[in-house]
């Protein structure tokens, strides 16, 4: 049965421009691809006998998914990898895509997003980066241990390229005290009160995040009567630790290591 709830109409028309017009999938492999999800379409009958164009399966396999679901299945294609008869879109669609997605549940992840773009062999941080972001309302758990190995990443990141050495077993917080420090951005850098305030409210959230994931996450397992987070939690987490990931990111593009 049909999705009673669907994606805005230019949310649904630019991902079947992507990925069932000239750039996308097969007839074939689209019929693959949501058969993991759907039995709507049922068998590929070819293109013979009045078949559907490759346009109207997306159309029809995506509205057949409930609404999360249909997020949760376009945030997947933004980040695939496999075979694609007729290549995948532009980056820059595959950006515009995520953006509209995101844009009613979790902006600060879309204007953080911008940065990360702009950065090279940043892979690590882009997968969880996108775990984090199609885990949040079908997976709050997982979304929010996403969010904080993203911050991870993008502390060691920063780290790796400005020389700044960090072991692997260190949690988030000396993590993030160390990348702060190597961009000047720690609180204890700075003399004026207003900057310092802000900078300590940062590192506090990250400290929150951090114990957010230890209570509420799948990072630790749990007795019968635990309640594991709701999507509303996972959006907070998500929200605020992509606004530290853009601030942390931007900081990096804008302040280039000195030369030593």
């Amino acid at each position: 049965m049909p999705a009673t709830d669907s994606l805005p109409y230019k949310v649904v028309k630019l991902a079947t421009d992507m990925f069932a017009r000239e750039t996308g999938f097969s007839g074939p492999e689209l019929h693959s691809i949501f058969a993991e999800y759907t039995d709507v379409l049922g068998p590929y009958q070819g293109w013979g006998g009045g078949g559907m164009s490759r346009w109207q399966v997306f159309d029809t396999g995506l509205a057949a998914l409930p609404l999360e679901q249909q997020r949760a299945f376009l945030f997947e294609l933004c980040n695939y990898d496999g075979p694609i008869r007729h290549g995948m879109p532009t980056e820059r669609q595959v950006e515009r895509l995520r953006s509209l997605l995101l844009a009613d549940g979790t902006p600060g992840a879309a204007a953080a997003g911008e940065g990360l773009a702009k950065l090279e062999d940043w892979q690590a941080v882009a997968k969880s980066w996108g775990a984090a972001l199609t885990k949040v309302t079908t997976d709050p758990d997982g979304a929010i241990t996403a969010t904080r190995t993203t911050l991870e990443s993008i502390c060691k990141h920063i780290c790796d390229e400005r020389s700044v050495a960090y072991e692997d077993a260190w949690d988030l917080a000396r993590l993030y005290k160390t990348a702060a420090a190597a961009m000047e951005i720690s609180p204890d850098q700075h003399t004026e009160q207003i900057i310092k305030q802000i900078l300590s409210g940062a590192a506090t959230v990250v400290s929150g995040l951090a114990g957010m994931r230890n209570a509420l996450s799948d990072a630790h397992g749990r007795g019968k009567g635990s309640a594991g987070p709701a999507p509303r939690h996972a959006k907070l987490a998500v929200n605020t630790g992509f606004a530290i990931a853009g601030f942390l990111i931007d900081t990096h593009i804008e302040k280039p290591a000195r030369p030593a």
